[in-house]
C-alpha cells in the first residue's frame, strides 16, 4: 500500500508587522479588546505591488532549500489560496514560472479555511496513481487585501502568509492515514467576498461598495466552527479506536483563539497537545495549519499521531489523522 507522506516543511512570512496598537489608531477598537476576543496581538502583512504567487513562490523557496528538492524532480504543484495575485491564471503556474519548474503540471484549489485539508487529500490522491513521486503543495493567502481596515469585527483576525510541504510515497505506515471531509453550500451568505466572481464582475462603481471586502456573520460562524471541528474531530478519534492519550498533536485551524479554546475543552484535550500560534499571525485561512506544522516542526517526532481539523467558508470543514513521517532534523 503507498501512502502520502509530508516529508518537509517551508513558509514564508512577510517582514511587515501589523500589531494590535497600529489597529487601534485605524478604529475605535484597543488592544485589550482584540485580544480578550480574538486571542491576536499581531500578524503579518504582506507590501503593496506584491500578491501572494510571491509569497507561495518565496515559501516552496525555503521547502526547497530545506529538503534539496531539484526543480526537475517535481512532478506537480498545487496552491490552496482564495486570494490569488489574479482573476487567472492560477498561483500555481505563477510558481512554477518563478522556480523553473519544467517537468510540473499545476493548478490552484479553493476551498477557503479549509484548503490545506482538501489539497493533503488531493495530493494523497495523486500520490496513489503511483504516478507522482514529488508532489509539492503551498497554502498562500494575502488576506489584507480582502479586509476593510475600518471594520473591528473582522479586520484585526487576518494576517498574511504562506507555507508548504512536499508530498511523497512511501510504503511505511506514515503519513495520510485518513481524512473526513464536508461542505454546506447553505453556508455561504454567513461568510462570503462579492467582488471577484462572474456572479459580481469587476466595475468601477465597486471600488467604493463593501463587495470588495470579505464578510462574516460571526456568531453563526463561531457557532458552527465549534461544532463541525468538535463533531468530525470525535468521529475521526473513535473511527480508528483514538483517545485524547495516544494523540500526540492536535492542529486546528487558526481562527480565533476563542475558537480552538472552544474545541479544546469539549474533546479535553490537554494544552500542551493543541498547536496554537494565532496570537502572532492572526488567521492566514489555508496557510494556518500548515504554518504551524512549519513553526512546530522541530517537536514533531516520527510515528506522531496528529489530528488536523478546519472550518472555513462555503460552509467547508474536516479533520485530517496524519502520522508524522520524519524525525526533527
Amino acid at each position: 500500500m503507498i501512502n502520502a507522506a509530508i516529508t518537509g516543511v517551508g513558509a514564508w512570512l512577510p517582514p511587515t508587522i501589523l500589531d494590535n496598537k497600529e489597529l487601534e489608531k485605524r478604529m475605535d477598537v484597543t488592544d485589550e479588546w482584540i485580544v480578550s476576543r480574538m486571542g491576536i496581538r499581531q500578524r503579518r502583512v504582506l507590501e503593496d505591488g506584491k500578491g501572494s504567487a510571491y509569497m507561495a513562490t518565496m515559501a516552496v523557496k525555503d521547502l526547497m532549500a530545506k529538503t534539496s528538492l531539484r526543480s526537475e524532480e517535481v512532478d506537480l504543484l498545487i496552491c490552496a489560496t482564495i486570494t490569488p495575485s489574479y482573476g487567472f491564471p492560477c498561483n500555481a503556474v505563477v510558481v512554477c514560472d518563478n522556480l523553473g519548474f519544467q517537468n510540473a503540471f499545476a493548478y490552484d484549489l479553493s476551498a477557503s479555511c479549509s484548503g490545506f485539508l482538501f489539497g493533503l487529500e488531493t495530493c494523497a490522491g495523486m500520490i496513489a496513481t503511483g504516478k507522482y513521486k514529488k508532489v509539492v503543495f503551498v497554502c498562500a493567502e494575502k488576506m489584507s487585501a480582502v479586509i476593510d481596515y475600518t471594520d473591528p469585527l473582522t479586520s484585526p483576525l487576518f494576517g498574511d502568509g504562506a507555507a508548504a510541504v512536499l508530498v511523497e510515497p512511501t510504503e511505511e505506515p506514515y503519513g495520510v492515514m485518513d481524512s473526513i471531509l464536508h461542505v454546506d453550500g447553505g453556508g455561504r451568505k454567513f461568510l462570503y467576498r462579492m467582488l471577484g466572481g462572474s456572479l459580481q464582475p469587476a466595475d468601477p462603481e465597486l471600488l467604493n461598495r463593501n463587495d470588495c471586502f470579505l464578510h462574516q456573520d460571526g456568531r453563526m460562524v463561531f457557532k458552527r466552527a465549534v461544532a463541525e471541528m468538535s463533531a468530525v474531530t470525535r468521529k475521526m478519534m473513535e473511527r480508528h479506536g483514538l483517545t485524547v492519550d495516544n494523540v500526540d498533536w492536535f492542529v486546528p485551524h487558526q481562527a480565533n483563539a476563542r475558537i480552538i479554546k472552544a474545541i479544546g475543552e469539549n474533546l479535553n484535550i490537554p494544552s500542551k497537545k493543541l498547536l496554537s500560534n494565532i496570537e502572532r499571525l492572526g488567521n492566514t485561512s489555508s496557510a494556518t495549519i500548515p504554518l504551524c506544522l512549519w513553526e512546530f516542526e522541530k517537536q514533531l517526532h516520527k510515528g506522531d499521531v496528529i489530528l488536523l481539523s478546519s472550518f472555513g467558508a462555503g460552509f467547508t470543514w474536516g479533520c485530517v489523522c496524519l502520522k508524522w513521517a520524519y524525525d526533527p532534523v
